[in-house]
Protein backbone atom coordinates (compact mmCIF):
# COMPACT_ATOMS: atom_id res chain seq x y z
CA UNK A 1 0.00 0.00 0.00
CA UNK A 2 1.34 3.70 -1.33
CA UNK A 3 2.33 5.66 1.96
CA UNK A 4 1.65 8.83 0.01
CA UNK A 5 -0.80 11.34 0.98
CA UNK A 6 -3.70 10.62 -0.12
CA UNK A 7 -5.55 13.33 -1.91
CA UNK A 8 -9.26 13.78 -3.59
CA UNK A 9 -10.88 15.88 -6.15
CA UNK A 10 -14.08 17.54 -5.15
CA UNK A 11 -16.60 19.07 -7.28
CA UNK A 12 -20.14 20.57 -7.60
CA UNK A 13 -21.99 20.48 -11.00
CA UNK A 14 -24.94 21.06 -12.76
CA UNK A 15 -25.39 20.88 -16.19
CA UNK A 16 -21.65 20.49 -16.64
CA UNK A 17 -21.27 18.15 -19.72
CA UNK A 18 -19.64 20.48 -22.13
CA UNK A 19 -16.29 21.09 -19.20
CA UNK A 20 -16.48 17.86 -16.83
CA UNK A 21 -14.34 15.64 -18.50
CA UNK A 22 -11.42 17.84 -19.40
CA UNK A 23 -11.75 18.74 -15.11
CA UNK A 24 -11.63 15.26 -14.19
CA UNK A 25 -9.24 13.84 -16.35
CA UNK A 26 -6.54 16.59 -15.46
CA UNK A 27 -6.13 15.52 -12.20
CA UNK A 28 -6.61 11.39 -13.06
CA UNK A 29 -2.98 10.83 -12.20
CA UNK A 30 -2.62 12.65 -8.89
CA UNK A 31 -5.66 12.01 -6.79
CA UNK A 32 -6.88 8.58 -5.81
CA UNK A 33 -10.52 9.51 -5.67
CA UNK A 34 -12.81 11.88 -6.95
CA UNK A 35 -16.28 13.38 -5.64
CA UNK A 36 -18.94 15.24 -7.17
CA UNK A 37 -21.85 16.56 -5.65
CA UNK A 38 -24.37 17.63 -8.59
CA UNK A 39 -27.49 19.61 -8.82
CA UNK A 40 -29.74 17.18 -10.80
CA UNK A 41 -28.24 17.70 -13.71
CA UNK A 42 -31.01 17.40 -17.06
CA UNK A 43 -27.43 16.83 -19.35
CA UNK A 44 -25.25 14.04 -19.22
CA UNK A 45 -22.98 14.98 -16.69
CA UNK A 46 -23.32 12.82 -13.44
CA UNK A 47 -22.92 9.86 -16.31
CA UNK A 48 -19.76 11.51 -17.76
CA UNK A 49 -18.73 11.29 -14.19
CA UNK A 50 -19.48 8.37 -13.40
CA UNK A 51 -17.64 6.78 -16.43
CA UNK A 52 -14.54 8.60 -15.12
CA UNK A 53 -14.92 6.51 -11.83
CA UNK A 54 -16.19 9.62 -10.36
CA UNK A 55 -18.51 9.09 -7.09
CA UNK A 56 -21.70 11.16 -7.77
CA UNK A 57 -24.16 12.33 -5.09
CA UNK A 58 -26.95 14.59 -5.75
CA UNK A 59 -29.09 17.44 -3.78
CA UNK A 60 -30.65 20.47 -4.63
CA UNK A 61 -28.86 23.74 -4.98
CA UNK A 62 -29.34 26.64 -2.50
CA UNK A 63 -26.04 28.57 -2.51
CA UNK A 64 -22.14 28.20 -3.73
CA UNK A 65 -20.80 27.94 -0.20
CA UNK A 66 -23.38 25.32 1.47
CA UNK A 67 -23.08 23.57 -1.73
CA UNK A 68 -19.18 23.46 -1.50
CA UNK A 69 -19.29 22.81 2.22
CA UNK A 70 -21.34 19.58 1.22
CA UNK A 71 -19.27 18.20 -1.12
CA UNK A 72 -16.01 18.52 1.03
CA UNK A 73 -17.44 16.99 4.01
CA UNK A 74 -17.77 13.86 1.34
CA UNK A 75 -13.74 13.80 1.51
CA UNK A 76 -12.43 11.72 3.46
CA UNK A 77 -8.74 11.70 2.49
CA UNK A 78 -5.95 13.72 4.15
CA UNK A 79 -6.30 16.48 1.43
CA UNK A 80 -8.63 17.56 -0.62
CA UNK A 81 -8.37 19.32 -3.80
CA UNK A 82 -11.13 21.89 -5.12
CA UNK A 83 -11.98 22.74 -8.94
CA UNK A 84 -14.64 24.21 -10.96
CA UNK A 85 -16.30 21.89 -13.40
CA UNK A 86 -14.65 24.51 -15.89
CA UNK A 87 -10.98 24.64 -14.32
CA UNK A 88 -8.06 22.12 -15.37
CA UNK A 89 -4.74 21.67 -13.27
CA UNK A 90 -1.84 21.68 -16.04
CA UNK A 91 0.63 18.46 -15.68
CA UNK A 92 3.37 20.81 -14.47
CA UNK A 93 0.90 21.33 -11.39
CA UNK A 94 -0.16 18.03 -10.96
CA UNK A 95 3.42 17.19 -10.17
CA UNK A 96 4.02 20.13 -7.96
CA UNK A 97 0.75 19.46 -6.09
CA UNK A 98 2.01 15.44 -6.07
CA UNK A 99 5.40 16.99 -4.00
CA UNK A 100 3.96 19.50 -1.84
CA UNK A 101 1.60 17.68 0.30
CA UNK A 102 4.51 15.34 0.95
CA UNK A 103 5.48 18.56 3.22
CA UNK A 104 3.93 18.54 6.80
CA UNK A 105 5.07 22.58 7.76
CA UNK A 106 1.84 23.48 5.41
CA UNK A 107 -2.15 23.30 5.84
CA UNK A 108 -3.08 24.53 2.50
CA UNK A 109 -1.33 25.84 -1.07
CA UNK A 110 -2.67 28.49 -2.85
CA UNK A 111 -2.54 27.79 -6.75
CA UNK A 112 -2.10 30.51 -9.32
CA UNK A 113 -5.07 30.28 -11.38
CA UNK A 114 -4.81 31.72 -15.41
CA UNK A 115 -7.86 32.76 -16.92
CA UNK A 116 -9.34 32.21 -21.12
CA UNK A 117 -11.74 35.05 -22.29
CA UNK A 118 -14.00 34.45 -25.49
CA UNK A 119 -11.46 31.95 -26.95
CA UNK A 120 -7.74 33.30 -25.56
CA UNK A 121 -5.97 33.81 -22.61
CA UNK A 122 -6.02 36.74 -20.10
CA UNK A 123 -2.63 37.81 -19.27
CA UNK A 124 -3.46 41.08 -17.57
CA UNK A 125 -6.61 43.15 -15.66
CA UNK A 126 -7.37 41.40 -12.71
CA UNK A 127 -7.74 38.06 -14.07
CA UNK A 128 -4.17 37.74 -15.47
CA UNK A 129 -2.92 35.45 -12.76
CA UNK A 130 -4.57 35.27 -9.18
CA UNK A 131 -3.77 33.14 -6.36
CA UNK A 132 -6.35 31.27 -4.94
CA UNK A 133 -6.75 28.42 -1.83
CA UNK A 134 -7.18 25.27 -3.15
CA UNK A 135 -5.41 22.49 -1.84
CA UNK A 136 -5.68 22.09 2.18
CA UNK A 137 -5.61 19.39 4.47
CA UNK A 138 -9.49 18.14 4.73
CA UNK A 139 -10.20 18.71 8.49
CA UNK A 140 -8.97 21.62 8.74
CA UNK A 141 -10.46 23.14 6.21
CA UNK A 142 -14.04 25.02 5.17
CA UNK A 143 -15.88 27.24 2.87
CA UNK A 144 -17.12 31.31 4.13
CA UNK A 145 -19.28 33.57 2.09
CA UNK A 146 -22.57 34.04 0.84
CA UNK A 147 -24.54 33.03 -1.81
CA UNK A 148 -21.89 33.59 -4.82
CA UNK A 149 -18.21 34.47 -4.60
CA UNK A 150 -17.12 32.12 -1.61
CA UNK A 151 -14.07 31.20 -0.37
CA UNK A 152 -12.15 28.49 1.15
CA UNK A 153 -9.97 28.99 4.32
CA UNK A 154 -7.77 26.28 5.76
CA UNK A 155 -6.46 26.26 9.73
CA UNK A 156 -3.08 26.81 9.33
CA UNK A 157 0.04 27.64 7.38
CA UNK A 158 -0.36 28.16 3.18
CA UNK A 159 1.93 28.08 0.85
CA UNK A 160 1.92 29.44 -2.94
CA UNK A 161 2.58 26.86 -5.64
CA UNK A 162 4.00 27.95 -9.03
CA UNK A 163 2.48 26.35 -12.00
CA UNK A 164 -0.82 27.26 -13.25
CA UNK A 165 -3.98 25.62 -13.14
CA UNK A 166 -6.47 26.89 -16.02
CA UNK A 167 -10.01 28.49 -16.31
CA UNK A 168 -12.22 28.63 -19.22
CA UNK A 169 -15.52 29.89 -16.98
CA UNK A 170 -17.34 31.19 -20.53
CA UNK A 171 -18.12 29.39 -23.63
CA UNK A 172 -19.41 32.43 -25.77
CA UNK A 173 -20.96 35.57 -24.90
CA UNK A 174 -24.21 34.18 -24.24
CA UNK A 175 -23.36 31.87 -21.43
CA UNK A 176 -21.28 35.28 -20.43
CA UNK A 177 -24.68 36.67 -19.70
CA UNK A 178 -26.50 33.55 -18.56
CA UNK A 179 -23.98 33.49 -15.77
CA UNK A 180 -23.77 36.68 -15.17
CA UNK A 181 -27.83 37.19 -14.85
CA UNK A 182 -27.58 34.16 -12.01
CA UNK A 183 -24.49 35.63 -10.25
CA UNK A 184 -25.47 39.16 -9.94
CA UNK A 185 -28.78 37.92 -8.68
CA UNK A 186 -27.27 35.54 -5.62
CA UNK A 187 -24.98 38.56 -4.77
CA UNK A 188 -27.93 41.12 -4.74
CA UNK A 189 -29.40 38.86 -2.39
CA UNK A 190 -26.52 37.96 -0.27
CA UNK A 191 -26.00 41.74 0.18
CA UNK A 192 -30.02 41.98 1.42
CA UNK A 193 -30.06 39.38 3.32
CA UNK A 194 -27.01 41.08 5.33
CA UNK A 195 -28.80 44.50 5.45
CA UNK A 196 -25.44 46.24 5.08
CA UNK A 197 -25.23 49.45 6.24
CA UNK A 198 -23.93 50.59 2.76
CA UNK A 199 -26.58 49.13 0.85
CA UNK A 200 -29.03 50.90 1.55
CA UNK A 201 -30.57 53.85 0.07
CA UNK A 202 -30.15 56.79 -0.27
CA UNK A 203 -26.43 56.05 -1.31
CA UNK A 204 -27.21 52.57 -2.88
CA UNK A 205 -27.56 53.85 -6.46
CA UNK A 206 -24.92 56.57 -6.04
CA UNK A 207 -22.32 53.80 -5.36
CA UNK A 208 -23.47 51.80 -8.05
CA UNK A 209 -22.93 54.74 -10.56
CA UNK A 210 -19.62 55.41 -9.46
CA UNK A 211 -18.49 51.61 -9.32
CA UNK A 212 -18.83 51.24 -13.24
CA UNK A 213 -16.14 53.94 -13.52
CA UNK A 214 -14.32 53.20 -10.97
CA UNK A 215 -14.46 49.31 -11.22
CA UNK A 216 -13.59 49.88 -15.24
CA UNK A 217 -10.23 52.26 -14.61
CA UNK A 218 -9.34 49.88 -12.33
CA UNK A 219 -9.18 46.95 -14.85
CA UNK A 220 -8.40 48.65 -17.88
CA UNK A 221 -5.73 51.35 -16.53
CA UNK A 222 -4.66 50.15 -13.36
CA UNK A 223 -4.42 46.67 -13.39
CA UNK A 224 -3.22 46.76 -17.52
CA UNK A 225 -6.06 45.29 -19.20
CA UNK A 226 -5.72 47.64 -22.48
CA UNK A 227 -2.23 45.11 -23.28
CA UNK A 228 -4.77 42.50 -23.69
CA UNK A 229 -6.58 43.90 -26.69
CA UNK A 230 -10.08 43.78 -27.47
CA UNK A 231 -10.64 40.97 -24.99
CA UNK A 232 -9.12 42.91 -22.23
CA UNK A 233 -11.14 46.17 -23.38
CA UNK A 234 -14.49 43.63 -23.05
CA UNK A 235 -13.88 42.04 -19.91
CA UNK A 236 -12.91 45.62 -18.15
CA UNK A 237 -16.60 46.95 -19.52
CA UNK A 238 -18.74 44.17 -18.65
CA UNK A 239 -17.01 43.52 -15.29
CA UNK A 240 -18.02 46.99 -14.56
CA UNK A 241 -21.23 46.59 -15.92
CA UNK A 242 -21.51 43.35 -13.28
CA UNK A 243 -21.24 45.86 -9.75
CA UNK A 244 -23.85 48.24 -11.70
CA UNK A 245 -26.37 45.27 -12.49
CA UNK A 246 -25.58 43.75 -8.39
CA UNK A 247 -26.42 47.02 -7.20
CA UNK A 248 -29.27 47.86 -9.17
CA UNK A 249 -30.78 44.33 -8.26
CA UNK A 250 -30.04 45.00 -4.11
CA UNK A 251 -31.47 48.62 -4.56
CA UNK A 252 -34.80 46.70 -6.15
CA UNK A 253 -34.99 44.20 -3.36
CA UNK A 254 -34.90 46.87 -0.85
CA UNK A 255 -37.95 48.74 -2.97
CA UNK A 256 -40.08 45.81 -3.50
CA UNK A 257 -39.80 45.06 0.36
CA UNK A 258 -40.81 48.19 1.87
CA UNK A 259 -43.24 48.52 4.31
CA UNK A 260 -46.52 49.71 2.20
Amino acid sequence: MSTEPQITLFIITKNEAAHIAACIQSAKNLVQETVVLDSFSSDNTVQICRDLGAKVYQQPFEDFTKQKNAALQKVTTEWALSLDADETLTPELAEEIRRAVSNPSYDGYELPRVNNFLGGRMYHGDIGKEYILRLVRTQKAKFEGGKVHERLVVSGMTKKLKHVFVHTPYADLENYFTKFNSYTTLAAQTLYEQKSPDGKPPFLMIRATLSVLTGFIKRYIVKGGMLDGMRGLIWAVLSAFYTFVKYTKLWYLFEKNQPK
